[in-house]
């Protein structure tokens, strides 16, 4: 069984706080691993740009609020599965924002993930 989107995603803007993303990626960061973090922080990056519009900004807020939520489709206490649809959240909006991507971005996003992965590329 694939894991699948939550419908609406910007329903879950409610539930993205700076704050609330830095305190769930210091706490998943090793279990959720480098590549899911390293979507998560080119979100991040792509929100603050000016240049990004309202539209994608919400769909970014839902993915990374869906990413915060502790309660989601498939629970992510469970090994192996646990992170699968936050993956697919994660990649879909990514995917639907990437012209946003830039390699400033890019780069914040590496040299920020080096950080926390002992200089290890995603």
């Amino acid at each position: 069984m694939s894991p699948k989107i939550p419908q609406n995603i910007e329903k879950y803007n409610s539930h993205y706080s700076e704050r609330g993303l830095w305190s769930k990626i210091k706490s998943v960061a090793k279990k959720a691993g480098s590549k899911t973090i390293y979507m998560v922080l080119l979100l991040h990056y792509v929100l603050k740009s000016p240049d990004v519009s309202i539209k994608e900004k919400a769909k970014i807020y839902g993915a990374l609020g869906y990413f915060i939520l502790p309660i989601d489709l498939i629970p992510d206490a469970i090994p192996f599965v646990g992170y699968s649809d936050d993956i697919t959240a994660l990649a879909s909006i990514l995917h639907s924002v990437w012209k946003n991507v830039t390699p400033e971005i890019k780069q914040q996003a590496q040299q920020k993930l080096k950080d926390w992965f002992d200089n290890k590329e995603p």
